[in-house]
């Protein structure tokens, strides 16, 4: 199906693997930022979720042990960014920029001797006659375990946030931690554990780009992926089904101006670069236009520090 030189099956089967790194980084944000918690490390988290998971994987030879150490440098870093911001009560958005720049750093230093390394390849699901359906096949049937593994994560966290015990009681402590507390709820406890989903989200979102989208290491190869994960955290209102939303709308930027230079459109190629951060800016600042005229979405005491002898 080829529409002006783009061929739509294939735009819409690399936007669902191009929207999956920021997809996952910006769920776990959501769960972190409805604790009550502003951790602006996401991209730090993902950077070194890309080299620890490259690195565990070339290591191993195993794309899955990838993930899981992705997953890990991620919610070793959160574990940072908690100590800091929950015990000593650091200021969460200074102590979030010190997280993303150290991480950025830290990264380049353990890359080093991954560069020009080739990862174990991660194979796509065999999902039999589902891949053949015309359309649909190439479309949603033909993709690794980590892209469906993110839209089960998406329907796993609106269920937690909406039907669980534990979903509100970490809404409680978003929104307000002081009657949380008052409740008997562990407010330190219940952000710690926000924190750490968050990190280990955002660095098996960072593995991803390492070990599939690219698939290899490069020195600061998330290129702004985490900032555009918290931009969609707020585009989405803090909701989980407006995060895939925002996503996807974002990977499906990114892919359509990879497949207008392979179209050869005369069009530079720096504008297309920029155009899914533009789209990104553009959506927020609509958003806070609108949020102007109603009640804020985002949780009550998020960026606010809890102490419980206050």
């Amino acid at each position: 199906m080829i529409l002006g030189g783009i061929d739509i099956i294939v735009l819409s089967a690399t936007l669902m693997a191009a929207s999956t790194p920021v997809l996952l980084a910006a769920t776990g944000e959501l769960i972190a930022e409805k604790a009550g918690v502003l951790n602006l490390g996401v991209e730090g988290m993902m950077i070194m979720g890309a080299v620890g998971g490259f690195a565990a994987a070339t290591v191993t030879g195993s794309p899955v042990l990838g993930f899981v150490g992705g997953a890990l440098a991620g919610a070793v870093l959160a574990m940072v960014f908690a100590v800091l911001t929950q015990v000593f009560l650091s200021n969460q958005t200074a102590t979030g920029l010190a997280l993303t720049l150290f991480g950025l750093g830290l990264s380049a230093l353990i890359g080093k001797g991954y560069e020009g390394v080739r990862p174990p390849p991660t194979p796509k699901l065999d999902l039999g006659p589902l891949a053949d359906i015309p359309v649909l096949g190439p479309v949603l049937f033909s993709h690794d375990w980590v892209v469906y593994a993110s839209l089960a994560l998406v329907a796993g966290t609106w269920v937690f946030l909406r039907r669980s015990r534990a979903g509100l009681i970490l809404r409680a402590v978003g929104e307000s931690h002081d009657a949380a507390h008052a409740l008997g709820y562990r407010v330190i406890a219940v952000r710690i554990a926000a924190l750490a989903f968050g990190g280990a989200m955002a660095g098996f979102g960072g593995a991803y780009l390492s070990l599939v989208r690219v698939p290899q290491w490069t020195e600061g190869m998330t290129a702004g992926a985490g900032w555009i994960a918290l931009a969609i955290v707020v585009f989405a209102s803090w909701r989980p089904e407006r995060v895939l939303i925002g996503a996807y709308l974002f990977g499906g930027i990114s892919a359509l101006q990879l497949q207008l230079q392979a179209a050869g459109y005369a069009i530079p190629v720096h504008l297309l670069s920029m155009a899914p951060y533009v789209l990104t800016i553009v959506v927020l600042v609509l958003l806070s236009a609108l949020h102007r005229h109603g009640a804020q979405a985002a949780p009550a005491d998020l960026g606010r520090s809890f102490h419980a002898a206050r």
